[in-house]
C-alpha cells in the first residue's frame, strides 16, 4: 500500500504542480525460474512407510507446495548484489499398489533448496520506523525484501528404490509448521524402501526496497459499490442470471472468438 507524503518543500515548477510524492516498495531486480527437479526424496509418514515397504510399487498423484523459507544475504565481493537462499517444502501424496490393486495411500514431505543472486541496490542508510517498537537488530543495515511467487509443481515421474545406499543425507529437522500438516511422525532416516519424485516448478523471485517516488496526481479512488450481506440481498435471481455471459467456450472450445451472429443465431434465436 502506497503512502502519500503531504506537502512540498522548495520551489515548485509547473511540471511538478500535478505531481505527488509517495512511499512504496520498488522492485530492484526480478527473475523467473523453470526448474526441473529430478529424483526428489519423499520422506513418508510412519504408516505410509510401512505400506510402501510391503507393496509391489507406488506412484505419486500430486505435489503441493507447503512453505518457502527465504534468507537474504549481502554478497561481500559484489556490491549491491544479494544471495537469496530458498528452501521449498512440498507435501507429496500418492498410492501404493500390490498385484495391480491399490494397497494404501502414501503421504510425505520433500525438500528442495536453491540459491539465486539478484541486485538489491546500494543503500547506506539505516531504517527506523515509529510503527516498529524495537528493531530486531540495533544498528543493522536494511536488507532488501525477497518475494517468491510459486505455482504448485507438476508431477513428471516417480520411482521406488529397494535400498537407499546412494540417497541424500538424512534430514535432521523439519520446521514445526510443516510437521503440523501431517498427523503422524515422518520417517527421516534411510531405512526401508525409498520413494522419489521428479517435478517441474515455475516461480518468480524479486527483491524490493522502500522508495520515495514522484507520480502524477490522479483522482481519489472512491468506492462505487454498496456493501451488502447475503441475508439482505433481495435481488431477483433471474435478473442476476441474465447478467451472466453465455459460456460459449464450454460448447465450442475450438472457436475462441465465436459470436452468436457468426453462427447464424440472432438475438431472437
Amino acid at each position: 500500500m502506497a503512502e502519500q507524503i503531504s506537502g512540498h518543500t522548495g520551489d515548485i515548477t509547473p511540471e511538478q504542480q500535478n505531481m505527488i510524492c509517495i512511499h512504496t516498495n520498488k522492485i530492484t531486480d526480478v527473475c523467473l525460474d523453470k526448474d526441473c527437479i529430478e529424483d526428489l526424496r519423499v520422506y513418508l509418514t510412519a504408516d505410509s512407510q510401512a505400506v510402501l515397504n510391503s507393496s509391489a510399487g507406488a506412484r505419486v498423484r500430486s505435489v503441493e507446495l507447503l512453505q518457502v523459507y527465504i534468507n537474504v544475504e549481502e554478497l561481500g565481493f559484489q556490491r549491491g548484489y544479494y544471495a537469496v537462499d530458498l528452501t521449498f517444502y512440498y507435501r507429496v501424496s500418492g498410492e501404493a499398489t500390490a498385484r495391480g490393486a491399490r494397497a494404501g495411500a502414501l503421504d510425505g514431505v520433500s525438500v528442495f533448496s536453491k540459491r539465486v543472486v539478484l541486485y538489491g541496490g546500494e543503500y547506506g542508510a539505516k531504517l527506523f520506523s515509529s510503527r516498529i517498537a524495537a528493531p530486531p537488530t540495533i544498528g543493522a543495515w536494511q536488507l532488501p525484501e525477497a518475494i517468491v511467487e510459486v505455482v504448485d509443481p507438476m508431477v513428471l515421474s516417480s520411482k521406488v528404490l529397494e535400498t537407499c545406499t546412494n540417497c541424500p543425507q538424512e534430514l535432521t529437522e523439519i520446521p514445526d509448521e510443516v510437521r503440523a500438516v501431517f498427523d503422524q511422525d515422518l520417517v527421516l532416516d534411510n531405512s526401508g524402501r525409498c520413494q522419489f519424485v521428479t517435478i517441474g516448478q515455475f516461480s518468480t523471485i524479486r527483491l524490493e526496497r522502500d522508495a520515495q517516488l514522484s507520480v502524477p496526481d490522479g483522482c481519489c479512488c472512491i468506492p462505487r459499490k454498496s456493501c451488502s450481506g447475503d441475508n439482505d440481498c433481495q435481488e431477483d435471481p433471474c435478473d442476476i442470471f441474465s447478467r451472466i455471459d453465455f459460456p460459449y467456450h464450454a460448447f465450442y472450445p475450438n472457436k475462441k472468438h465465436c459470436e452468436p451472429h457468426e453462427c447464424g443465431c440472432g438475438e431472437n434465436g
